[in-house]
């Protein structure tokens, strides 16, 4: 069975540093992944999108 997941780093969009790193489902998410997540440079919860 083939794997339906990757792995995908999220940034930051304030400061631009990698915090997160997570899995997306390829088959039912197709755009890019957006969570509101702390970033503990910028001390605060920021927008975090899914780099490549």
């Amino acid at each position: 069975m083939a794997d339906k997941s990757n792995k995908v780093i999220l940034t930051c969009t304030q400061c631009l540093s990698r915090n997160y790193s997570t899995t997306k489902n390829k088959k039912t998410g197709t755009g890019r992944l957006e969570l509101m997540k702390f970033c503990k440079k910028c001390g605060s919860h920021t927008l975090h999108k899914e780099t490549k």
